[in-house]
């Protein structure tokens, strides 16, 4: 990789040019990183249903042509000015968002939301100096989330990667780059359910699943699991879910029939659908006195969150959570050890796998709900 330094490196990307389209494998120009950037090979990707919701880019204002992807695992070609933590040849996975180790929150024992590299899909390029290191015959191509692994190479700000263990495998451990952590932290670090409680865990895709998994790891005895696709009972239970809930087989609202099914209410409840109703129904569905309900899922912009105060002045907590409070550069690391030490498993999420030039047959899975995760390798 030595040789590729500095130099502006040619290679496959796939390209949305239009919201909703399929993505176009192309020939793009990747520069060199700048300062405090690195560049990375991508040798594994899936899709994410945060790339479904920009792709669409329904009540939002689009940018394109774009190359999405967010979840995934590399070892680093090259690095920028300034960059002393990182070298070519480390295994890394990119990070949608970053931690500097120096602002109030990156500092903060209790917060991963950095200042200087927190999420932002509206931004397409990097923050160094306000340009993209993708173009296709001079035409810039946007970035997303500072990640866009939808490409054989990418640049990224060295304060969204995490180093870890070489010998960990990254077909399988790039998963802790997003859908493992959001939805596991969100049970372990954030709702923290007590051993022998009762967890309601409302979507059951690759993020509930892993907030399934962090309810089983931290004790709790009871996991029911909420979702509108029948279909997702039996992989559930490979995840700790002991019931499962379907809102549509009920002719009331479906906290009461939580409140019902459990003297009062569910202990907790982690909310990984994005649906406004959803997020309701999870805290409405939570026990008075100590009752904590937990929100993941990415709402529209234009979403409200109703519900009565008598709900929070009798006892119930309402928090929220980003990326599961993991904090990218220290806990990733930590997390890799702990699936080498078999204490978390992750193969069990990836239920399908196909090549980089089959990329859109990930995303037509995705939309259509079938399986968990979609192993894109972009080495044929």
């Amino acid at each position: 990789m030595a040789s590729s330094a500095n130099q502006i490196i040619l290679c496959k990307a796939a390209v949305s040019w239009e919201a909703g389209k399929p993505l176009v494998i192309e020939e793009v120009e990747v520069a060199p990183p700048q300062a405090m950037e690195v560049r990375i090979k991508i040798l594994y990707t899936a899709i994410c249903h945060s790339d479904i919701y920009f792709w669409e880019a329904k009540g939002q204002s689009p940018l394109f042509p774009r190359i999405f992807g967010h979840e995934a695992g590399g070892i680093v070609e090259s690095v920028g000015e300034g960059v002393t933590e990182l070298k070519p040849g480390d295994h890394v996975l990119p990070i949608f968002t970053g931690e500097c180790k120096d602002c109030a929150h990156c500092k903060s024992e209790q917060s991963n939301m950095c200042e200087l590299l927190r999420v932002n899909p509206d931004r397409g390029v990097m923050i160094e100096d306000g340009k993209s290191r993708f173009s296709i015959k001079g035409k810039p191509i946007y970035h997303f989330v500072g990640t866009s692994t939808f490409s054989e190479y990418t640049v990224v700000h060295s304060g969204c990667v995490a180093k870890i263990n070489p010998s960990a495998p990254l077909d399988t451990v790039f998963l802790l780059s997003c859908g493992f952590c959001t939805g596991f932290g969100a049970a372990v670090n954030v709702a923290k359910p007590p051993k022998g409680s009762t967890v309601a865990v409302f979507g059951l895709g690759a993020v509930g699943l892993a907030a399934a998994e962090g309810a089983k790891f931290s004790g709790a005895s009871r996991i029911i699991g909420v979702d509108v696709n029948p279909n997702r009972l039996e992989q559930a239970k490979k995840f700790g879910v002991t019931e499962f809930v379907n809102p549509k087989d009920h002719n009331k609202p479906v906290q009461e029939v939580l409140v019902e099914m459990t003297n009062g209410g569910v202990d907790t409840s982690i909310e990984c659908t994005g649906n406004i109703q959803a997020m309701i129904s999870a805290f409405e569905s939570v026990h008075d006195g100590w009752g904590v309900a937990v929100l993941v899922g990415f709402p529209g912009k234009d979403d409200v969150f109703k519900t009565h105060p008598l709900n929070f002045l009798t006892e119930r907590t309402l928090k929220g959570t980003f990326y599961g409070n993991f904090k990218p550069r220290t806990d990733i690391p930590l997390l890799v050890e702990k699936y080498m030490n078999k204490e978390i498993e992750l193969e069990k999420f990836i239920t399908h796998s196909v090549p980089f030039s089959e990329i859109n047959t990930a995303f037509d899975l995705m939309l259509k709900g079938e399986g968990i995760r979609c192993l894109i390798r972009m080495e044929e």
